[in-house]
């Protein structure tokens, strides 16, 4: 079967010929990333998908914006999640450029989530052989000691958040089978100590809550073809002093270090419900004009 488009472009069979001019190759480029796209978001590509993709492509139309491939990090079980504000897309480009990245900001703009992705997207493509996430178990408020169950019972509240990331990336029976032969390991940061993380996307959450020697202790545990990502609010530190932080010594101390990135996300990266945003102006509005909390 053979159809043409044009007169530099003919489909034969389930071969795409372009002849010509570097308009047509370039046409050709973008129809197999739309086909890529289709393939990866609904799980199938049917025939007539490939030649409705090249209809509309060549007739000027596209299934997703051109300027979103280069920002697309994962394409997960249920939608494609990829850096969506100014400052995410800063943080996909330090996080390719970077084998240790930080991540710095207010609660809600994806910090972790994407953390999460890039990494799931790192061991599909085999980048990696295994993720590793962490976190600090510091006592917000409420004693380890008295909350009931054992510790594993007691430490998992902490890890949950980055449970619910991965849940919402990789299929159920997939993620049990990771986290049963520790391809996925989630830990507190204490059991970190005395390792070496080889083939590995670690990423430490929460780190405004890590001390200094905690966030040397794993800044130190990376080995040969790892990469790590570390995410925290300086304005949500939980330890007894602000300066104790390993997240606020780090950002002296690593600056000038190459290979390592410094991504600062702010209340306009915000991408939770759209009254989130509202809530965090509504706080400062009230801070501002009392000169203290509620």
């Amino acid at each position: 079967m053979e159809e043409r488009f044009n007169t530099n472009i003919t489909v034969r069979g389930d071969v795409i010929y372009a002849q010509g001019i570097q308009e047509e190759v370039d046409a050709v480029e973008k129809i197999i990333k739309e086909m890529i796209f289709v393939l990866n978001t609904t799980g199938k590509l049917q025939p007539g998908d490939v030649y409705t993709i090249i209809d509309l492509t060549l007739q000027g139309k596209e299934i997703i914006n051109g300027n979103d491939y280069d920002n697309i990090v994962l394409y997960s079980k249920k939608d494609v999640i990829k850096a969506k504000t100014p400052n995410q897309i800063v943080y996909a480009k330090s996080v390719r450029e970077n084998d240790i990245c930080f991540a710095i900001g207010p609660a809600g703009t994806g910090k972790t989530y994407l953390a999460v992705a890039f990494a799931v997207s790192a061991l599909k493509k085999g980048t990696v052989k295994k993720i590793i996430l962490a976190r600090p178990a510091v006592e917000a408020g409420e004693s380890l000691g008295f909350l009931p169950g054992d510790f594993r019972e007691k430490i998992d509240p902490y890890l949950r958040p980055l449970y619910d990331a991965l849940e919402e990336m990789i299929p159920t029976e997939q993620l049990r089978n990771y986290l049963e032969k520790s391809v996925v390991e989630i830990v507190p940061l204490a059991f970190m100590r005395g390792r070496t993380l080889n083939n590995a996307y670690v990423i430490l959450d929460e780190a405004q809550n890590a001390t200094g020697m905690q966030m040397k202790m794993f800044l130190t545990r990376l080995g040969p073809n790892s990469k790590s990502i570390i995410t925290g609010d300086i304005t949500q530190i939980d330890l007894p002093s602000y300066s104790q932080s390993g997240l606020v010594q780090v950002k002296e101390i690593l600056k000038s270090v190459d290979g390592v990135g410094f991504v600062y996300f702010d209340k306009g990266d915000v991408v939770r419900h759209k009254l989130v945003k509202d809530i965090i102006n509504a706080y400062e509005k009230h801070y501002n004009n009392n000169g203290k909390s509620v």
